[in-house]
């Protein structure tokens, strides 16, 4: 629903804090898988994300380890919470079933401070700091120590149709303004992009707050800010989502749906992860013809956007029986090799500099160049422990954004994330 008086009308929604105690519930143990501790050759136990050829990968590692040890790709759940769920539950069990770990970028703190992963250190540090971009490297580290390898990272790109607009906009108001005109001429002029309340909310905000210079929480990520800059980010992301260029189904949208709707045509502009590309290209062909992409627009004039990366980090098990061979096969996981892999083959984008210049990127990705323009200059997400209680208070208020009220809606969310970070616990 996006309709601004109607959206006004309706009630906030409102965080109620609890205790976070209920955490607890999560260290039901589960039952765990072998580690090779009977003599024979130690299994590495690797929990990551479903990724469709990365078993290939552990295949390649395992004959590089040549037979010292076998790294076994345990999948988990596609859903990002539910990832979370089962490492965090294991883990608060102390289960030793579990060697190597593919956390979501927003989990290593949490899981650093938790003390459930190792330090990177000695060799096994420089190995990982030596080429890896900055970005991504700041999201694996906790309180100055590297507790985590970034394999892959993620940056969403504004896709726009070539056929429609001569060059990409530079701003937010830009943008809504060639949709207002593509609009009055009847032509597909929707902004299509997240606007649900879940993570891809936050995402979407913190994109807008870091490009206005904006803080959420202060350097050391120990107190709630929302300052001057990140209220301007909410009265922007109120205008866009009040200026009748997105979809009816803004405020419901999340990543795929938001692909399929651009897909299908009604789309003059998409903000979206680089995995809509080869699936418009197979889906829609003639399309994909007419799409250009670019840097996401900013919020001033001159100033470049600066946008929130994703990706997986590599951690070791603090209760894994073989640390030092899970190290090694981690480091083997995320090689520049392995990585080049990946990006060609499932979509995910390097951590390390030196691939994008491989020439075998440049047919996978064309976008490269605009790719490692964003990752050299973007936003992270709150670096901190209570993350996932903070997201989940943002989503919350954020939602609807048509019902954001600049000033008000900032002091709200001041005051439900100092809440969420003194560990409160949250429900929405």
């Amino acid at each position: 629903m996006n309709d601004p008086d109607e959206a006004g009308r309706r009630r906030r929604p409102r965080v109620r804090v609890v205790a976070a105690a209920a955490a607890v519930a999560l260290a039901a143990p589960l039952a765990g898988c072998g580690s090779g501790g009977d003599g024979g050759t130690p299994t590495i136990n690797l929990y990551y994300p479903p990724e469709q050829n990365l078993q290939k990968v552990v295949d390649a590692c395992n004959a590089q380890a040549g037979g010292r040890y076998e790294i076994v790709y345990r999948v988990l759940p596609r859903q990002a919470d539910d990832q979370r769920v089962q490492m965090v539950r294991r883990l608060a069990a102390e289960d030793s079933g579990m060697d190597v770990l593919g956390l979501d970028v927003t989990w290593t703190q949490e899981f650093a401070s938790a003390d459930w992963i190792l330090e990177w250190t000695g060799q096994d540090r420089a190995e990982v700091e030596q080429g890896t971009l900055a970005g991504p490297l700041e999201t694996a580290r906790y309180q100055g120590k590297l507790y985590a390898a970034p394999k892959n990272t993620n940056v969403q790109l504004l896709w726009y149709r070539k056929d429609l607009v001569p060059q990409p906009p530079k701003t937010w108001d830009e943008m809504i303004s060639m949709a207002q005109d593509l609009k009055r001429q009847g032509k597909p002029h929707q902004v299509l992009t997240m606007g649900a309340q879940y993570e891809g909310l936050v995402v979407l905000y913190n994109t807008l707050a870091e490009s206005a210079g904006g803080r959420i929480l202060s350097e050391d990520g120990s107190k709630a800010v929302m300052d001057e800059g990140a209220v301007r980010a909410l009265e922007q992301l109120q205008r866009f989502a009040t200026s009748g260029v997105t979809s009816p189904s803004f405020s419901n949208a999340t990543e795929d749906p938001v692909r399929l709707e651009f897909q299908s045509g009604s789309g003059a502009f998409q903000v979206n992860w680089p995995f809509v590309y080869p699936a418009m290209q197979e889906a829609n062909p003639d399309l994909a013809r007419q799409v250009g992409w670019a840097r996401v627009p900013g919020i001033d004039e001159g100033t470049p956007s600066r946008v929130t990366i994703g990706g997986v980090d590599l951690a070791v098990s603090r209760y894994s029986k073989h640390p030092d061979l899970s190290f090694e096969a981690a480091r083997c996981l995320r090689s520049a090799e392995n990585q080049k892999f990946s990006a060609i083959n499932d979509g995910v984008p390097p951590t390390i500099e030196k691939v994008y210049d491989d020439p075998e990127m440049a047919e996978a990705y064309p976008m490269k160049e605009t790719i490692l323009e964003e990752l050299k200059e973007p936003a992270v997400r709150p670096l901190t422990p209570a993350y996932q209680s903070i997201s989940t208070v943002m989503s919350a208020v954020l939602s609807p954004p048509s019902a954001i009220r600049p000033q008000q809606t900032g002091d709200e969310l001041r005051k439900a994330i100092a809440d969420a970070l003194e560990s409160k616990g949250v429900l929405p």
